[in-house]
């Protein structure tokens, strides 16, 4: 079986491959992936349950990384055993370039399968084998996201407080320069003691 694909990952170009050598991540992105350990510094081991048609087995195999060339690419490469089931072994080139501000990655695949699984027939081996790829990258894309810190937004633009407009002064009259209350009287009262004081003084005027 062959296959080939590119996937578009929204992640610096370090962070996929830094993404691809951790076990963690590797483990949660991989279809039926129970557990993947490393034995060495470029061997790991890993089990795995998979449902091909009718046959459903759990693999345990071993994966080793060569052609290495950070943060560029590598080969993977593993055998595993499914028991009555059969077996699967193979390898992958991994291609990793810059896309503006992305990463794409590119994958060929070799593999082949031996026991019941052979019988099951090239098409259905290689619809399980896309869909399995598929969700992988789907589940890997997810996870390399968590492991890039998100930027922080934007501070907001400061807001400019305009003071409140000044009414002009009004034109100030004469009465307006009078105390409400001189003396405590209200000024109409004052200017009633003014008319009275005046018809008293006009009054005496008339007498004397």
């Amino acid at each position: 079986m062959d296959m080939t694909g590119e996937r578009r990952i929204a992640a610096p170009r370090q962070a996929v491959w830094d993404a691809l050598n951790d076990t963690e991540t590797l483990k949660a992105s991989i279809p039926g992936c129970e557990s993947l350990e490393k034995t060495g510094d470029n061997h790991m081991k890993a089990t795995a349950a998979v449902k091909l048609g009718p046959i459903s087995a759990r693999f345990n195999g071993a994966v080793t990384l060569t052609d290495i060339d950070a943060p560029n690419g590598y080969t993977i490469s593993g055998e595993g055993q499914g028991g009555v089931a059969g077996f699967a072994k193979g390898g992958a080139k991994v291609f990793l370039t810059d896309d503006a501000g992305a990463t794409l990655l590119k994958y060929e695949v070799h593999a082949q399968v031996g026991g019941k699984l052979a019988q099951l027939g090239a098409r259905l081996i290689d619809a399980t084998a896309k869909q399995m790829a598929e969700q992988f990258f789907t589940k890997f894309s997810d996870e390399v996201q968590k492991l890039v810190p998100s930027e922080p937004a934007p501070p907001a633009p400061p807001v400019e407080v305009k003071p409140p407009p000044v009414a002009p002064p009004s034109a100030v009259g004469l009465l307006d320069l009078v105390p409400r209350e001189p003396f405590g009287l209200p000024v109409m009262g004052w200017i009633g003691i003014l008319i009275f004081l005046g018809m008293a003084v006009l009054w005496l005027a008339s007498i004397y």
